[in-house]
Formats: structure tokens, C-alpha cells, sequence
């Protein structure tokens, strides 16, 4: 049986992360991972909804171990979990806060009682082919759909992205303000980790201020792996920022600008990955050097009609995507937006991504987001709407910015303005949390 280690550092006494205590060592991590281990109860199902990034990767190492399979669900609704335990009855619950479980068998995160690390000898070995993760996300019904990870191709996906960033040769102090459980935050935060040989800081951040405070706890080089959203936060916060070495986003491509504005605040390249939780990260780009995607080693694309293919590396099996690809040479590649995000007004065309860009970069334009409602046809749509968080502006004054940059069939009935959005911990704004708001801010105005 072909086995791959749990940790790709060539030391014992290498830092795996960095705690409020300070930093914590691979053969202490290990340690852990035993202790935690062998308090697992039977069943090879692990819903894995730890907070804290340092315990979170415990319990995915102590999970492999012992093998199991960590689930990782992208949304934690009573729904979800329902669904879980109903296809995977024998799951336990990971905690270690606060979190409503409903009657899945839970074990809160335990003291653990840890033998002397200097007994670690050697790094765990785990079979290649172990489901090591299932990760979900929302299909077209609404419910969640499992995409098996093996562990093999996990650790190629975690040294592909290591190996484009530098950090194989130099590695960097991690602070991610995304989720462990989320797909950009497992691969660019803990797989970084274990195999990319970079250390995380074990909090999640979210404010300005609290990612200022994670930079300042960790030492130089240093990688802060963030979203748009929170890019955009912690520039127009306006604070000093601790130095920061490399940027890493994901989650929604960044305009040229936002880019350019990031590099100039934080004194530092900013990288973008492409990916998506069903194929894991396929690209990356420095968004101010050049628009097209560069693909990882071993991953290739394939165009059949007007649909596209991931496939290779560490991709498990062959991955239609969503996203319009125009493929250039050489292993580049362009974006043109999501299929689902077409829109056709009286035979005109455009996209959602392309209208929220042209808001968003409207000056004094916090957020923003286009919508088109259920009830409206995609071939015949009588009202796109807009969500805008713009406290400085009026309605007519962002109208006449966006009378310069669209089409007028294009324009926003109505434009609502908003104290914020409803993004989720990513950055992300799910579509029924805007259907939501159009129904409370549309259509109860019309009634």
C-alpha cells in the first residue's frame, strides 16, 4: 500500500504554527495529534467544525490517523447537518465553542493529556488512498454535495500551491482570515501547513484590527491569505499594517484596482487562486501583472462546446466548471465569468461579475451587488436590481456613474442602498441571502 506522510517537514523541531502561547513544534503537534486521537470514539466520519485553525488541524490529523474522514460542509445550517448525519449516521461533531450540534453525537474539544514530546521519532505515515476530506458545496437543489478528497492527491494539491508561491525554499508565517473548513482557507492555510512547510497563526481574524494583531504575533516572512472583502476592509481601515511579505486572495476575482491599491498598502505582491471546492485550485495570477491564469504543474484544461474540464495533478477524476474559459497558450488562460451569471436583455448581453466590477468601482462605492430575482425571466428580465453600500453618495449620483459605464437596459429598478451586505465568513454573498433582501426591500415595497 502506497503511503504519503501526514507532514512534509524534514524536522521534528521545525514550527508547525504559532499559538497565543507561542509557537508550537511538528513533534509537539504530533503529540497532540495522539493524544487527540486515540479520544476519538469509533466511526469513520468526522464533522470537523473547530474554529480555532490549530485545533482544526489536529482534528483532521487525528482523524487520519485513525482513519477517518473529515467533513467539512461549506454551510453549518440545521438543514446541513441534518443531511449529514442522515447519509453518514455514524458522524461525530468536533467542537470547540459554542456551536449547536442539534442531536449529532458531539465530543467538545478535550484537554489533552500529552506524553513527552521528545519520545516523537517519526512522522506519521497515511495510505495514499484514504478518503482524508469531503468537502461540499450547495448544488442547484439547494443541498449539499460531497466531493471526495483522497489524501495523495490533498498533499500534490498543497505543494502545487506551495511550490508557485516560494515557499517550498522560503517559508512564511501564515494568517488566513478564512475558515479552515472552507476549500481556499483548507488548501492555502492548513495544507500549507502540513505540507507546504509554512506555519499558521491559529486564530481566524476577521476586522481590521484583529488582522493587524495576527500579523504582529507571527514573525517575518509573513502571508496574509484573505479575501477581497476583507482586502478591501482592512486598505480603507486606514492603519498602520505590520510588514507584510506576500497577499494571497481568492474567493472572487480582484479588479486591477482593488490589486494595485493592495500591493501599494501592504508593500507586497498579491497572487490570486482560481479554483472551486469540486476540482480544489487549479491557477493562479498576479492580477497586477497580467489578467490571464497561469495553470499549476499538472493541471490541464479541456473544452468540449461551450463547457470546460479540469483534470490532472491533484484534480480527483475529470471537473466540469462553471466558469466561462477562454484557453490561451502555454497553460494560461482567461476568465469571462460564470455561466450561471449570464444575463440577456432584449437580446443584449453581459454578466453579473461585470456589473457588480462596474459598481463596485464607482468612487465612494463600499459594496455592491447586482440581482436577479427568481421570479424574473432570464431571457426577458423587466427589473435587475441592485444592493448598494455607498454612504457618501445618492441614488442619481451613482446612476450617473453607471449611465457612463453600462448600457441603460443594464441599469439597476431599483438601486436599494444598504448600511452592508450579507457576506458570509469568505467574503462571499449567497444568493439567498439576496433573495432575502430583495424580498424585505423589493418586493414588500410593492405590495
Amino acid at each position: 500500500m502506497k503511503t504519503v506522510p501526514l507532514l512534509g517537514h524534514a524536522s521534528l523541531d521545525d514550527v508547525f504554527a504559532y499559538r497565543s502561547a507561542g509557537a508550537v513544534r511538528v513533534r509537539d503537534f504530533l503529540t497532540d495529534v495522539e493524544a487527540l486521537a486515540a479520544m476519538l470514539p469509533s466511526g469513520r466520519h468526522l464533522l470537523n467544525v473547530c474554529q480555532d485553525r490549530y485545533r482544526f488541524a489536529l482534528g483532521l490529523a487525528a482523524g487520519l490517523v485513525s482513519g477517518k474522514t473529515s467533513l467539512q460542509p461549506s454551510s453549518q445550517s440545521s438543514e446541513t447537518l441534518r443531511q449529514i448525519k442522515s447519509a453518514r449516521p455514524d458522524v461525530i461533531c468536533l467542537c470547540d465553542g459554542d456551536f449547536d450540534s442539534l442531536d449529532l453525537p458531539r465530543l467538545d474539544f478535550p484537554e489533552l493529556v500529552t506524553v513527552d514530546a521528545e519520545k516523537i521519532v517519526k512522522i506519521p505515515e497515511i495510505p495514499a488512498d484514504l478518503e482524508a476530506a469531503i468537502l461540499f458545496t450547495s448544488g442547484s437543489t439547494g443541498l449539499p454535495v460531497a466531493h471526495g478528497k483522497s489524501w495523495g492527491l490533498l498533499v500534490r494539491n498543497g505543494r502545487a500551491e506551495a511550490e508557485r508561491l516560494g515557499l517550498l525554499d522560503s517559508p512564511h508565517s501564515i494568517v488566513g482570515t478564512v475558515p479552515a473548513q472552507h476549500s481556499y482557507g483548507f488548501e492555502s492555510t492548513v495544507l500549507l501547513a502540513l505540507h507546504g512547510n509554512s506555519p499558521f497563526w491559529a486564530g481566524k481574524p476577521f476586522y481590521p484590527q484583529d488582522i493587524v494583531a495576527a500579523l504582529d504575533a507571527v514573525p517575518r516572512p509573513r502571508l496574509l491569505v484573505t479575501t477581497p472583502y476583507h482586502l478591501s476592509a482592512l486598505i480603507s481601515a486606514g492603519m498602520e499594517l505590520p510588514a507584510i511579505d506576500l497577499l494571497l486572495s481568492a474567493t472572487a476575482p480582484l479588479s486591477v484596482q482593488l490589486a494595485s491599491d493592495a500591493e501599494t498598502a501592504c508593500k507586497a505582491p498579491l497572487y490570486e487562486i482560481y479554483g472551486s471546492t469540486e476540482s480544489g485550485q487549479l491557477a493562479s495570477r498576479r492580477t497586477t501583472a497580467d489578467l490571464a491564469w497561469e495553470l499549476l504543474p499538472g493541471v490541464a484544461l479541456q473544452q468540449e462546446g461551450d463547457q470546460t474540464f479540469a483534470g490532472g495533478g491533484h484534480v480527483e477524476g475529470r471537473v466540469v466548471l462553471s466558469d466561462i474559459i477562454e484557453i490561451l497558450a502555454n497553460g494560461r488562460f482567461l476568465l469571462h465569468g460564470r455561466h450561471a451569471d449570464l444575463i440577456n436583455i432584449a437580446g443584449k448581453r453581459t454578466s453579473l461579475a461585470y456589473l457588480n466590477h462596474q459598481m463596485a468601482a464607482i468612487s465612494g462605492v463600499v459594496d455592491a451587488a447586482f440581482f436577479l430575482p427568481d421570479n424574473e425571466s432570464a431571457e426577458a428580465i423587466t427589473r435587475l436590481c441592485a444592493f448598494v453600500v455607498a454612504p457618501s453618495l445618492k441614488s442619481q449620483e451613482v446612476l450617473a456613474e453607471l449611465r457612463q459605464r453600462l448600457d441603460p437596459i443594464f441599469l439597476p429598478r431599483p438601486l436599494v442602498f444598504l448600511d452592508g451586505l450579507p457576506r458570509n465568513s469568505t467574503g462571499k454573498l449567497p444568493r439567498s441571502e439576496l433573495q432575502v433582501l430583495y424580498a424585505a426591500k423589493v418586493e414588500h415595497g410593492r405590495r
